[in-house]
This record gives C-alpha cells, sequence and structure tokens, in this order.
C-alpha cells in the first residue's frame, strides 16, 4: 500500500482550506447563526469574516483582485459555512452565481468594472433570472430590455432575487428581440444606484431567514450600453453555462446543512439515555445514523466530482452538475429530518440547531431548478 497514492483524494492545500473555514465558521458565524434565523436578519458578522479572511468571492480570478480558487476549493469554503449557518453560505455561494456570467461571457471592460468590488468585499454580486410566471420556463420571462443610444433601457421585474437589496450588483437577463425566443435574451450588469432600478419588500420565508429574497423593479432603468454582458441574443447561453458551474456548489451548501444536522445528531444520541442507557447503543439509532453518513459522504463526493470536472471545462457538464446538486439536495432533506426525529421532541424546538437545518435544507431542493427540472435536465443529456 502506498499512503501518498493520491487519486481521489484531496491535495493538502484543499485540507488547508477547510481546516481554516470551519474554525472561522465555529468560531466566527456559527454564535451567530440561531439569532440570524430568528430576527430575519442579513449574517453581517459573517460577511465580514469572510471578507476578512478572503473567503466571501474565492472563486474569482487574480487578475481582478480575487484568490483564484478553484471549483472544489469554492464548494469547500460553502460547505463549511452552510454546516453552521445556511443563510452565511449564501453569501460566498451568491458572488459566485452573480458574477459567472460575468467571468464566463463579459467583456475585459466589464469584468474590470465589477469584479474587483467583488473580490475586495466592497459589495456582493447577485443573480436575476426568474420572474413570477417564468419559474423553470425561464425562457418566457417579460422583462424587455432595447438599446436607446448610448444607453439600454429595461422594463420589467425579476423575483426570488437572493441577497436582493444587499448586493450592489445585478446580472439580469432580458428580452431584446421578442422574435426570436430564448435566442432572444440577453444579460446586463445592472448597478443598485442605475436610474430607474427599485428593490422591493423581503419575502417572508421557511428558511435561510438570514437571506434577504426580494423582487427587483425596471421602470425604464438605464443602463450604459457596455453593460451587456457577451453579445445580444446570447443572454440565455449564458444563463445555462453558468448554471452547470453553479449548481454543485448548491449541491455543496446541502451538504454542508446535512453534514452540521448529522454531527448535531451524533453529540445529541450520545448524551441523550432511556431505558437506563445512551441512546446512541440502541441498533435501530446506530442504523438511522449509518444511512445519514452514507448519503453525506455520497453526495459530497459527487459535488467535488461536479466541481472538479466545471473547473477542466469539461464538455457536457450539464448531466454531473444537475445530478450533484439533485442528489446532495435530496439527501439534506432526508438527513436534517432523520436529526429532527433522533433529537425526538426536543428537535421540534428552537432550543436545537437541527429544526432550522430542516427548513434550510428545504430550498435547496429548489433554487437553481427545481429537483423535478435538474431530472429533465438529465435525461435529456442522457436521451441526447
Amino acid at each position: 500500500m502506498d499512503p501518498n497514492f493520491g487519486t481521489y483524494q484531496l491535495g493538502e492545500e484543499h485540507e488547508a482550506l477547510r481546516e481554516a473555514v470551519r474554525a472561522l465558521s465555529e468560531k466566527e458565524i456559527a454564535p451567530y447563526a440561531t439569532e440570524v434565523d430568528e430576527q430575519e436578519r442579513y449574517p453581517k458578522e459573517a460577511l465580514d469574516a469572510l471578507v476578512k479572511a478572503g473567503f466571501a468571492a474565492t472563486h474569482i480570478p487574480e487578475e481582478y483582485g480575487g484568490e483564484g480558487a478553484d471549483s472544489v476549493a469554492t464548494c469547500i469554503v460553502i460547505e463549511e459555512v452552510a454546516r453552521v449557518c445556511g443563510s452565511s453560505s449564501l453569501i460566498p455561494a451568491v458572488n459566485k452565481l452573480g458574477t459567472m456570467p460575468i467571468i464566463l461571457s463579459a467583456s475585459e471592460d466589464l469584468k474590470k468594472q465589477v469584479l474587483p468590488a467583488i473580490a475586495s468585499g466592497e459589495t456582493t454580486a447577485s443573480y436575476a433570472l426568474s420572474e413570477r410566471e417564468a419559474g423553470s420556463d425561464a425562457a418566457s420571462m417579460k422583462t424587455r430590455a432595447r438599446l436607446d443610444g448610448d444607453h439600454w433601457v429595461l422594463n420589467g421585474s425579476k423575483c426570488w432575487i437572493t441577497n436582493g437589496g444587499v448586493s450592489k450588483w445585478y446580472t439580469v437577463m432580458a428580452v431584446t428581440d421578442p422574435d426570436k425566443g430564448a435566442n432572444g435574451i440577453s444579460a446586463f450588469a445592472v448597478h443598485a444606484d442605475d436610474p430607474g432600478f427599485t428593490v422591493g419588500p423581503k419575502e417572508k420565508k421557511l428558511g435561510i431567514k438570514g437571506s434577504p429574497t426580494v423582487e427587483l423593479y425596471f421602470e425604464d432603468a438605464t443602463i450604459p450600453a457596455d453593460r451587456i454582458i457577451g453579445e445580444p441574443g446570447t443572454g440565455f447561453k449564458t444563463a445555462l453555462k453558468t448554471l452547470d458551474h453553479t449548481r454543485p456548489t448548491i449541491g455543496a451548501q446541502a451538504v454542508g446543512i446535512a453534514q452540521g444536522a448529522l454531527d448535531q445528531a451524533l453529540a445529541y444520541v450520545k448524551e441523550r439515555k432511556q431505558f437506563g442507557k445512551s441512546i446512541s447503543e440502541f441498533q435501530g439509532v446506530q442504523f438511522m445514523l449509518a444511512d445519514m453518513a452514507m448519503k453525506v459522504e455520497s453526495a459530497r463526493q459527487m459535488v467535488y466530482v461536479a466541481a472538479a470536472r466545471a473547473e477542466r471545462g469539461e464538455p457536457n457538464l450539464g448531466f454531473i452538475s444537475a445530478a450533484a446538486k439533485c442528489f446532495a439536495s435530496d439527501v439534506a432533506m432526508e438527513v436534517t429530518t432523520d436529526a429532527v426525529q433522533l433529537f425526538g421532541g426536543a428537535g421540534y424546538t428552537r432550543d436545537f440547531p437541527v429544526e432550522r437545518m430542516m427548513r434550510d435544507a428545504k430550498i435547496t431542493q429548489i433554487y437553481e431548478g427545481t429537483n423535478q427540472v435538474q431530472r429533465m435536465v438529465m435525461a435529456r443529456n442522457l436521451l441526447k
């Protein structure tokens, strides 16, 4: 046997990163997680800690002031933050979602205009694709953009915008040629200070309550012409390509939430006594724990494989990215539900974090494409 055999093993730098993010999360983020959830407030402490440590937007290339971290490293950051606070993990996750269209398709000038502010932590970025009547069917969006001299003028609205109102930069998809269907959609970089752009009230949600979710309104909103991302008509392709790169990050968030719930359950069953002994000695409990851990580890490996393939720029990312997000989020829902069960009545109270983790897990099955849509994506890739 060779203890240095490197295949299917994270490098030392990735393991060191995990240790650093876990230590930061437990010290600087976990103490506020319950308060953030109950008060439904943005986790400013997490943002400050992540920015100071360089973990808020690790994916941004070094030439734009970022850390230049690879996709697996970014997933590790998100996973470890989510282990203690799902809301806080959306800071690095949505920074990647909001900036990937720019990284993938924008002009060099636009990259230099937007990315350094995200890399430095001066602000965050958000992603605006969905509308009230254009969710899973995103191509049916109604938001319009027309070129008027040296400006684009946007009209319409977007919904379900994560960290909306906090972010200063938004990647917005809008129809520029209604006659071309999906090929008539373009992408734009919109700033919070652009005239005609406003942010709506926060949604009242089941989970991830510390991360504001809002609507965006565009009423003759004007942005400079050079803030289009890529060529006109390429926005929907950029949106889909972006999701191929970011769905593994939602998988990472799901893995982190599930791992956090498993850790809490392991500690609790060792201390909880019934019938004169620790409930961890009962085979039924042991089988539940074994299944939970098996599922979490399986999900983690799939997420890392998807992230690695995205980092290499492999073709046909659609299947593995959808599979990683779908499987990991289903696992998160199962594991957090089982964690609540293992806590018994105590798990149904807010005295322990597993009920929060269960509520937070649910959204991972819904956003960045419902898991029903993920299965459609996988099937289409298989049947090509």
